[in-house]
């Protein structure tokens, strides 16, 4: 009996360190996997959600959320399963996204297993945007300079979290009447990058591109077409291009209203049919640009850098306008996204995490201010609301409240909100 009892105490402890070592290996791996992932392993992996995140929950980003709030929005996008976050600039005034990569840290530091990724923006400007005076769209602003650097400094600090640097943000594109800047700039700052990773002072596997409109990336009119762009496109290490057929409900929307041919449907079934339009729309300048730039460089990838839509607007997309805003569209056209650029391995940097009020800080029901899949009182929209049934955010919160459904979950109150396209618009 005692040999008996010697040979089982044995192999309890011959298991328990195998266990041990098991365990010790799979921590190991789940650190260097995260540690060694690229760019090129992350964007078009369907594993690797992305969305655009902004933390600010004031009128003024001059109140910068704390870095315990930003943990709390990451901790709450890490259920959803996104693992990828896009950030706009690093302006020393605004110390966002430095948070952000700190927070993720943190975050890392307490779990092995929390694994977050950034694509870092680095906002551009051409000389005296956003003042007084004229902005001169051909010359580019002193500021740039330090913006890229401080994005490079940020990408060496964080190496196992940066994974891409985007220069500029809607920075070509002419509508961005107060600050846009012409190809070259952009050129300019991806080439700049680009040799810092040959010289080894930036990773190799940093990947460099730009963000902007799929019409400045030769996807609409010839005019953008030029040969910097051309140079441009051979520089970047992919494309991201930003699709909106929300804003388009007002400013071409032919696509938007209701065909002849769809009369007889119900309202709600003009709603779904105009959804389904709006995704074939996002399909159509996404293929445009994909066209443009690979007949440039056959080799290049094309990402969705934004899209969205927003749940709420009294101005060009409300009752009185394109009539394409609220919460049951919004839940549409993010699963309509979704299912569509999983298939097909795009990463879509979905627009947006949360609500942010300082958009349109003058105008509470401005839309700039609702494109977020969680309001600003921590109630998940229509969109989303599977994930608070599956207990996806159990044991989360976000500034001490709880995450609950908009409309309390009744889904018959959140249709009396909707209405078809308006068709005399």
């Amino acid at each position: 009996m005692k040999i008996i009892l010697q040979h089982f105490l044995f192999l309890s402890i011959v298991i328990s360190m195998i266990s041990c070592a098991n365990k010790k290996t799979k921590e190991h791996t789940v650190l260097k996997t995260n540690k060694e992932l690229t760019a090129a392993d992350i964007l078009g992996n369907p594993k690797y959600i992305a969305i655009s995140y902004g933390g600010y929950r004031e009128k003024s980003r001059e109140i910068q959320p704390t870095i315990t709030q930003l943990k709390e929005d990451l901790k709450l996008l890490h259920a959803m399963g996104i693992r990828v976050v896009r950030t706009y600039n690093v302006q020393p005034k605004l110390p966002h996204a430095s948070n952000i990569l700190e927070a993720i840290h943190q975050l890392k530091q307490q779990d092995p297993n929390f694994e977050m990724y950034v694509m870092l923006g680095a906002w551009i400007d051409c000389l005296n945007a956003w003042t007084d005076q004229q902005p001169n769209h051909d010359i580019e602003s002193p500021e740039n300079e330090g913006e890229i650097a401080r994005a490079a400094a940020l990408a060496n600090k964080y190496p196992d979290i940066v994974k891409i640097i985007a220069v500029g943000n809607e920075a070509m594109i002419r509508w961005a009447t107060s600050y846009y800047v012409q190809p070259n700039v952009i050129l300019k700052w991806v080439n700049h990058l680009q040799r810092m990773k040959k010289d080894g002072k930036l990773s190799k596997d940093l990947w460099i591109t730009s963000s902007d409109d799929f019409a400045s990336w030769g996807g609409g009119e010839e005019s953008y077409r030029t040969k910097d762009l051309e140079v441009l496109i051979k520089a970047v290490d992919y494309v991201s291009m930003h699709t909106y057929a929300y804003h388009n409900s007002h400013y071409n929307p032919a696509f938007w209203k209701t065909p002849e041919s769809e009369q007889h449907l119900s309202d709600f079934e003009k709603v779904d049919a105009a959804m389904q339009r709006a995704l074939e729309f996002a399909k159509m300048q996404y293929k445009n640009v994909s066209d443009y730039v690979k007949s440039i460089d056959s080799t290049k990838t094309i990402h969705i850098g934004e899209t969205g839509w927003a749940s709420i607007s009294d101005g060009h997309y409300g009752i009185n306008g394109s009539r394409a805003t609220d919460e049951y569209k919004q839940g549409l056209y993010y699963k309509h996204l979704r299912k569509w650029t999983t298939k097909e391995k795009i990463s879509c940097f979905y627009f947006e995490a949360f609500d942010e009020q300082w958009k349109d800080a003058g105008n509470k029901n401005g839309s700039e201010n609702h494109f977020g899949l969680i309001n600003l009182n921590a109630e998940a929209k229509y969109a989303i609301w599977d994930l608070v049934d599956n207990g996806t955010f159990d044991g989360l919160k976000r500034d001490g409240k709880t995450i609950t459904k908009t409309f309390k979950g009744n889904k018959k109150t959140l249709m009396e909100t909707v209405f078809s396209p308006n068709t005399d618009y």
